[in-house]
């Protein structure tokens, strides 16, 4: 992990307000990692009813082989002293540098991601996004925006992505959203994830004269709109995620579309999805 990444996160972006006791910075220690992978599994597994294995219900962690080689972006509440709760939101971020030369990505189990390699620059995957219920106010949601948005510019990244969930597994409650996502949203073809024909789910699940955009819009989770917003584009076929008990698209956003309207977008589309 990078110290000098972390310090200039933190001091470029600094608390929440000149009087909080909030700050972002990434994680500095295997303690505050820790700390994240118990956030994370108090709001996946105990809120969101995800399906822990058995290790990670012993532990009461979510946490994967991927945790030791990821950034892990964090929301710290300074006033909550030391320990797990300190930790009140994190975000994982995976340069494609730093997966090339260990695991790959997350991503990779779900989706094929050789084409990415047609785009150029620095890629980053996020994901592993939660906020602790009793902090999603909008500074704390606009602080953590922000820590992403410097972390892409400290790190020269050109392209992000990552795998976006739609709640549940009933494709016929996403029929028109997954429909409309294919026949409008499609990422160029020269650059285009691909989900793994084993997991493939196909997206066109009706014709796009017979897709409504208000219905597609309302079944579209909050936080994949704020992405399309900005420019946000999909990959091909949908892939179901039993674990998480949600239907996963591969998302992607350009980094040069992100300057200016990042935060704004970002942070109300969060204020939605956990409304």
């Amino acid at each position: 992990m990078s110290q000098n990444i972390a310090h200039k996160v933190a001091e470029t972006i600094g608390s929440v307000s000149k009087d909080s006791d909030l700050i972002v910075r990434l994680a500095d220690s295997e303690r505050e990692v820790d700390a994240a992978q118990a956030l994370r599994y108090r709001v996946f597994y105990e809120n969101m009813g995800a399906q822990p294995t058995a290790e990670a219900r012993n532990l009461e962690r979510d946490f994967d082989a991927f945790d030791p080689i990821c950034d892990h972006l964090l929301i710290i509440d300074r006033s909550a002293g030391a320990g797990a709760n300190k930790v009140v939101g994190t975000y994982r971020l995976m340069r494609a540098g730093r997966a090339q030369a260990a695991l790959g990505f997350y991503s990779d189990s779900e989706f094929d991601l050789s084409r990415l390699r047609n785009y150029p620059g620095e890629h980053l995957e996020l994901g592993r996004s939660c906020v602790d219920p009793e902090y999603r106010s909008r500074a704390v949601l606009q602080l953590l925006w922000k820590g992403i948005s410097d972390y892409l510019v400290a790190n020269d990244i050109t392209l992000m992505f990552g795998c976006a969930s739609f709640p549940g597994t009933n494709l016929n409650d996403m029929a028109q959203a997954l429909s409309m996502l294919h026949h409008n949203h499609l990422a160029s073809d020269a650059w285009r994830p691909v989900a793994h024909p084993d997991r493939y789910v196909p997206m066109n699940l009706l014709p796009a004269e017979n897709v409504d955009a208000r219905r597609a819009l309302r079944e579209i989770p909050p936080l994949i709109k704020g992405y399309l917003r900005i420019g946000g584009v999909i990959g091909d076929g949908a892939v179901i995620d039993p674990e998480f008990n949600t239907v996963d698209v591969c998302l992607l956003v350009e980094s040069h579309l992100v300057p200016g309207r990042y935060v704004r977008h970002y942070t109300n589309a969060a204020m939605e999805q956990y409304a």
